[in-house]
């Protein structure tokens, strides 16, 4: 018994040597696993990262860094880390023996570059199978700019972009892809964050990015609001990455007119007079220029601020954002205090998704008497002429109503244009699967304006028509409201990949605007703000004026895109609409379908081991969109008021027909077919695209001359025309030079467009000739300048071909037969005209470089329009010397086709005025210079200086080549145009 118990005690006492060996040797295995803690940072700014995956590779051990970007994390010493975040490269770690591990992630620019922008959602660039082109905020257009368009100047291939006024309170003209209609609008466009707005809704420098959506494939999906293609504007968002960060931007600019027009002076006139040819009635005894006298050396400053803060569940982006601008006419202001606020939450484990955003804009413009027109008497004005006369007043040439004292239109006229904007909108995504994305948008935009503008008893238009001082008041008022639900779904299984997109859009439009008139004040001293006291009123020289409007649209909408093996792309969309202008029509709905295809062929396996091709892909798109007639009610017959008749003691005001009714008015309809190919060799540092499209444009709106009876209007809108646009568009990108100190990009684009119209009748309307005019000289020429016809381009200038002058110095024509008439034997029909040129240019071509120098930078942008002319109404009104009533340039002593006999002809449109518009400009240089971590406190700065509009290379004698391309009588250079300017602008950043 003794034995067996000494059995059983050795077997336990081995028992628990092995519980004990098995006890050690776990905690000798515990001992080689270690906890590792560190920070995360950028290396961009050394900012900490919050929400950064740390794993143990090959397990599911991990972390996140925490909001300071600090985390810890157990792991054995063999164990490598691997740390991961949206936008930076994934790096990893050996833990070895360390404790403790900081790690700075490297930005993945590639990767941010390789996303872009497009209709409802974004989409990696390699699958992108439409013409898509997207322009990153470090490309964007450097100085003091007016509005967001003009940071896209010569960045994207067929898009045009032009200032062609100094005004501060100006806008930029934009158009893509050519003109798209006759009587519609060729605006693109653009949405703010997924949300209609224009160019005035953010500051400039609150943008991150903005894409272009230039073909019909790819624009389709807006439908009626995508024919002139869709601007999408990002800005800057809220993210987890910038905790507690503070960027402040300051710049301080000045401006000077680019080309002054140079006319007689002072001594010029002097000197004629000498000479015999000006009455010595002319001189006056001074010497004024008056360009100077209405001009000044503008100030402008431009102050951002935005803050950054929050964590991978809330963060939040705030921005400050105040624009003084000054122009360089006196009195022309404008002054902008506009602020955004984004923020995002996360629930649910990132299922649920909460985003809100907020902009306010308040806008204060100061207004006088048009001074445009103000600009013209300052040209005109005779310079021998005082400003004042004896007695201290403004000193006029009394009866001569057409030629005004400048300073005494802006001194004596006092306005001011108030606005205020806000827009709230909220977004909520819930991902109830892995896949599944359920969007809500909603927008709320309200815009209230005020208007006020006083002339005094002093203003010539108490000389011209006795106002005894004039005052005018208006308000207005809009409102826009969108609400979008969109179903999203997306999967991979073995090598398809594809994304479902389902939706519905919801627009509400709501437009008021109220305006009055009074005159007869018994004081200056309330200017606008006290409108009942004139007695206009009382004697009804008072006008009231109002109009409001609403209007909606409904659209629902899907799209397709599959992706099979990374080769073979394809996107299918669809989006049926319908909008209140279409009201009692046969089809108020419209239907936009668009399809396009894309085969990367760098990803076949003929292609995959030949290094220096990066990326070759061929696209293919189709789309069709619309636009439905900008008035409401379009399709219904209307009654408006008529004049006045006399009944029974009283006047009794008529009503009269102002519209026929046509139900079969529809949709214009633009049919775009874009074929395309992207490209990269030698790992991307020659990249780029080319792209060709034809586009249809049917069923175009105008008004059409009928029978009354049985109608009971003499015009009726229909949608009848054709007009066809096509062109040819290529994009190149290089880096040539790419070292550890330097860096040089380059990109270089050009496009082409020509225009036609095809055709403006059918079997129902016809009209009345193959052609129609458009554009005007004004007085006292008055004519047009541009002829539509059928099978030729818009933008046609039509008028009197010259050859030349006769010893008594009036003009050689060319008849339409080539024939040539001396002055007596011309017509001066209507037959007699031909085309003399067209305004659109046909080229464009645009350089951009970008240089990198240890911590030097230096941008130089570059762009041209060219084979294209240019109608120069300040030559064609002040270059003839038989004008002596007014001042004019001094060209009009040059001698004219080379013969030295003065021109003695009236003021007439003949194709001696008409100019070749080729230009090449170096349109904005900066330089600059970034400071690495200054002190404690400051992460990062940056110093610049930079010009806009800075050197123009043209054959054209005015102003500036840049002129109005819009519409249908494109190329005109107006003699009443603010001037275009040169911007000086100094600036600085800081990041804290």
């Amino acid at each position: 018994m003794q034995q067996i118990t000494t059995i059983i005690k050795l077997k336990r006492n081995r028992f628990c040597s092995f519980l004990i060996f098995t006890f050690f040797l776990v905690l000798s295995g515990y001992a080689q696993e270690i906890k590792i803690s560190g920070l995360v940072t950028s290396a961009i700014d050394n900012m900490p990262l919050p929400g950064v995956n740390v794993i143990e590779k090959g397990t599911s051990n991990g972390n996140i860094t925490n909001f300071d970007g600090s985390y810890s994390i157990k792991a054995s010493s063999e164990a490598v880390l691997v740390y991961s975040y949206i936008g930076f490269k994934t790096q990893e770690i050996k833990v070895s023996s360390q404790s403790k591990i900081d790690i700075a992630l490297i930005e993945d620019v590639e990767s941010l570059d390789d996303v872009v922008v497009v209709g409802y959602g974004t989409q990696r660039k390699e699958d992108v199978t439409s013409a898509v082109s997207s322009v990153k905020s470090d490309e964007f257009v450097k100085g003091n700019v007016n509005d967001i368009g003009q940071l896209l100047q010569g960045k994207v291939a067929g898009l045009s972009v032009s200032m062609n006024s100094g005004d501060p309170r100006a806008g930029s003209q934009i158009r893509l892809r050519g003109t798209n209609s006759i009587i519609g609008s060729s605006s693109p466009l653009i949405l703010i964050d997924g949300i209609p707005g224009d160019f005035q809704t953010v500051a400039p420098e609150d943008i991150e990015s903005i894409d272009v959506l230039k073909d019909g494939s790819a624009a389709a999906i807006y439908g009626t609001r995508g024919t002139n293609g869709v601007i999408l504007i990002t800005t800057r968002r809220a993210s987890g990455s910038y905790t507690n960060r503070v960027d402040y931007s300051v710049s301080v600019s000045t401006q000077e007119i680019a080309n002054r027009l140079d006319v007689l002076s002072a001594d010029d006139y002097r000197r004629q007079i000498e000479q015999g040819e000006r009455d010595p009635s002319q001189d006056f005894g001074s010497s004024t220029n008056w360009l100077n006298e209405m001009t000044r050396t503008p100030f402008s400053q431009v102050h951002n601020l935005t803050l950054r803060g929050g964590n991978s569940k809330t963060n939040y982006i705030a921005n400050i954002n105040y624009r003084g601008l000054e122009g360089v006419f006196l009195k022309s202001n404008n002054k902008t205090f506009s602020g955004r606020i984004d923020i995002n939450h996360n629930m649910l484990d990132d299922k649920l998704k909460f985003n809100f955003g907020m902009i306010s804009r308040s806008q204060n413009n100061t207004t006088t008497t048009d001074q445009n027109y103000t600009y013209r008497q300052a040209l005109i004005r005779n310079p021998t002429e005082p400003i004042y006369d004896a007695e201290g007043n403004w000193f006029e040439r009394p009866g001569n109503f057409d030629y005004e004292n400048p300073l005494a239109r802006i001194y004596e006229s006092d306005g001011e244009e108030r606005s205020l904007f806000s827009r709230y909108n909220t977004k909520i995504t819930y991902e109830p699967v892995k896949g599944l994305k359920l969007n809500a948008l909603g927008s709320l935009g309200r815009y209230y304006q005020t208007r006020g503008y006083a002339e005094t008893k002093n203003h010539i238009s108490n000389v011209k028509n006795g106002l005894n001082g004039f005052v005018y008041n208006g308000t207005r008022e809009t409102q826009e409201k969108l609400l979008e639900l969109t179903a999203q779904y997306s999967a991979s299984i073995n090598k398809h990949a594809f994304t479902f997109l389902t939706g519905y859009s919801h627009q509400e439009s709501y437009y008021r605007d109220y305006s009055m008139t009074n005159r007869d004040f018994p004081t200056d001293e309330f200017s606008y703000h006290n409108i009942g006291l004139g007695n206009g009123i009382n004697e009804g020289d008072a006008s009231v004026g109002g109009e409001t409007s609403k209007s909606n649209l409904i659209g629902f909408f899907n799209r397709l895109n599959y992706n099979f093996d990374n080769r073979y792309l394809f996107m299918a969309s669809v989006r049926h609409e319908a909008a209140s202008q279409l009201y009692r029509t046969e089809k108020p709905w419209g239907t936009f379908p668009a399809v396009s295809a894309g085969w990367r062929i760098s990803e076949e396996s003929f292609l995959k081991d030949v290094d220096f091709i990066y990326n070759l892909k061929l696209r293919a798109g189709f789309g069709v969109t619309g636009t439905p007639n900008g008035s409401a009610f379009g399709a219904v017959p209307l009654l408006g008021f008529g004049s006045y008749f006399y009944y029974n003691g009283e006047w009794i005001r008529t009503l009269v027909p102002s519209q026929n009714a046509n139900p079969d008015l529809k949709w214009e309809e633009k049919r775009e077919t874009n074929l395309g190919l992207d490209f990269g060799f030698i790992d991307n540092r020659i990249s780029g695209s080319v792209d060709y499209y034809e586009r249809d444009i049917n069923d175009l709106l105008y008004d059409y001359s009928v029978p009354v009876p049985p109608n009971l209007y003499p015009t009726t809108r229909a949608n009848v025309g054709k007009m066809k646009n096509k062109g040819l568009e290529i994009a190149l990108n290089f880096i040539p030079v790419q070292n550890e100190n330097f860096e040089w990009t380059s990109n270089l684009n050009f496009s082409t467009n020509s225009n036609k119209l095809v055709s403006i009748s059918n079997d129902l309307y016809q009209s009345t000739n193959d052609f129609f005019t458009a554009g005007g000289t004004g007085s006292p020429i008055t004519t047009f300048t541009h002829l539509v016809k059928v099978g030729e381009a818009v933008g046609n200038f039509y008028g009197f071909k010259v050859t030349g002058i006769d010893d008594d110095g009036l003009w050689i024509y060319e008849t339409p037969e080539g024939e040539t008439q001396s002055y007596d034997e011309f017509n001066h029909s209507f037959e007699d005209k031909q085309v003399l040129g067209n305004g659109l240019p046909k080229y464009y071509a645009n350089w951009n470089n970008s240089f990198k120098y240890k911590q030097f930078d230096l941008t130089v942008a570059m762009r041209g329009a060219f084979d294209y002319q240019i109608l120069n109404f300040e030559r064609m009104y002040f270059e003839n010397p038989s004008i002596q009533q007014y001042n004019r340039l001094t060209s009009s002593e040059d001698p004219i086709f080379g013969k030295d006999v003065a021109l003695n002809a009236p003021e007439e449109f003949t194709s001696h005025y008409i100019e070749d518009g080729d230009f090449w400009k170096i349109d904005n240089i900066t330089i600059g210079y970034n400071f690495d971590k200054i002190g404690k406190h400051i992460k990062s700065a940056r110093l610049s200086f930079s010009t806009l509009n800075t050197f123009t290379f043209t054959k054209y004698s005015g102003i500036d080549p840049e002129v109005n391309r819009g519409g249908l009588a494109p190329g005109n250079d107006g003699r009443d145009k603010y001037p275009t300017t040169r911007t000086y602008t100094l600036g600085l950043n800081v990041s804290f």
